[in-house]
């Protein structure tokens, strides 16, 4: 099926393009979100009536893209789950809690935006690919946490697994440290009988 593109596609064309696409793909896609119309000769006729009107209004919204561009490129969200001592999800993190992690910070950000390849299942720093415009996208962070702590400590560079051995290591030196005490109260009391029986032979 052929479409003239009504702005640019990515691995499609460019704003004027005619290009063959699959009519499922015209159908679901790119007529119902008007990035393209069917590639009839009063279609055409009507663009190129357009063009100029297109190409400016395309200019100006690339223009408020790459203004917001330049401050959403590379912010860190945070995203707080439940999640298991492994660090898996219960559940996962969609383009939609992107979005509204984005969102809440103060940039305006909408799900149809982000690029999320997959769901995200697990804890830790993820990066996302954010599209504000068929020429303009960028990369922000998702830190994906159980806690406001843990998404801090992931954040300076640790990861959960890190955090978890560190865990397990500091409830190790402090079962060995109570044993320890209980070991030397013992010995204490052994010393008290041996003292007690010398004192009376005196």
């Amino acid at each position: 099926m052929q479409v003239i593109l009504l702005e640019r596609v990515a691995k499609l064309g460019q704003m004027g393009d005619v290009v063959d696409v699959k009519p499922g793909f015209a159908r679901n896609f790119l007529l119902p979100q008007g990035k393209a119309k069917t590639a009839s000769e009063a279609n055409i006729a009507s663009f190129e009536a357009q063009k100029a009107q297109l190409e400016a209004r395309n200019l100006e919204t690339k223009k408020e893209a790459e203004a917001l561009a330049e401050k959403l490129d590379g912010q860190q969200f945070i995203v707080i789950r439940s999640a298991s001592d492994a660090g898996a999800l219960y559940g996962s993190v969609t383009p939609r809690d992107a979005a509204d992690a984005a969102t809440a910070d103060g940039f305006s950000v909408d799900k149809k935006q982000v690029a999320l390849i997959a769901p995200i299942k697990e804890l830790g720093l993820h990066s996302v690919a954010v599209k504000l415009h068929p020429e303009v996208e960028v990369e922000i962070k998702l830190n994906v946490a159980r806690s406001q702590e843990e998404a801090e400590l992931q954040a300076s560079g640790k990861s959960i697994q890190e955090l978890a051995a560190e865990e397990e290591a500091a409830a190790e030196f402090e079962i060995s440290e109570l044993f320890d005490d209980i070991g030397s109260a013992a010995s204490d009391d052994d010393d008290a009988p041996a003292e007690a029986a010398g004192e009376e032979t005196n």
